[in-house]
């Protein structure tokens, strides 16, 4: 073999082993991702079956969501890289569908709740189907634009928690969509960066999609169960 060929086979291989990491560090995050539905459904179940739901008043409810799902969110990207990430992470899944309970009795409650759910669960799986294509065809760097769609995150965040002691519906409204434009931009960034070679732990992708299309769906549901109440 020519020398003269040997640096180009050398990054011929590079560049291909490089296409197949990334690959399946995005195919891990996608099977993850499908799985950490289970014990969120079934938090879901066992917060309304259990009368958890009940328990968890919305002040004690709020502080339970904020202390849990940080501290969780902390010990997933401390063990991301061993071989507890996955259950903590499914833990906090399931956690996280437990908190999501109440809503869905409250929405369960109304005459066509079960259409509603299926509404919001059909509207999270478009927005994310959107910007999982999107992630394959945008070429632009979206750094820049996350640093502005974080502190707007941050912002929505402490909004939410005022609302809480305003219960203001009109904000409420405006946070929901807010939020769904926020963390529909998020799906896309994260999944972009998987597929850019810029995430390469595929816990650290799942967390972040997930969070992403948890707050999409509480938010579609939200406004569903808005607009269903008032019909």
């Amino acid at each position: 073999m020519d020398d003269r060929l040997q640096p180009a086979y050398a990054n011929a291989a590079g560049s291909s082993a490089l296409v197949g990491e990334r690959n399946r560090v995005l195919r891990n995050t996608y099977w993850l991702l499908a799985l950490s539905m289970v014990p969120t459904v079934m938090g879901a179940w066992a917060g309304m079956a259990l009368g958890i739901n009940q328990i968890l008043t919305p002040g004690i409810g709020l502080v339970v969501f904020l202390v849990g799902a940080f501290g969780f969110m902390f010990a997933i990207e401390k063990n991301k890289n061993s071989a507890a990430g996955v259950p903590i992470l499914l833990a906090f899944t399931f956690f996280m569908g437990v908190m999501l309970s109440r809503m869905l009795a409250v929405v369960m409650g109304m005459g066509n709740g079960a259409s509603l759910i299926m509404m919001a669960f059909a509207g999270t799986g478009a927005i994310f189907l959107g910007m999982a294509t999107l992630s394959t065809i945008v070429k632009r760097d979206l750094s820049n634009m996350a640093k502005f769609m974080f502190i707007g995150a941050i912002l929505v965040l402490v909004a939410g928690i005022a609302n809480f002691f305003i219960q203001s519906g009109a904000l409420m409204i405006t946070l929901a969509v807010l939020i769904i434009g926020i963390f529909s931009f998020f799906i896309l960034y994260d999944l972009k960066r998987v597929r850019d070679g810029e995430e390469t732990n595929y816990i650290t992708a799942t967390l972040g999609v997930y969070l992403s299309i948890y707050n999409i769906f509480q938010s579609l549901l939200a406004l569903f169960g808005i607009g269903g109440s008032s019909e």
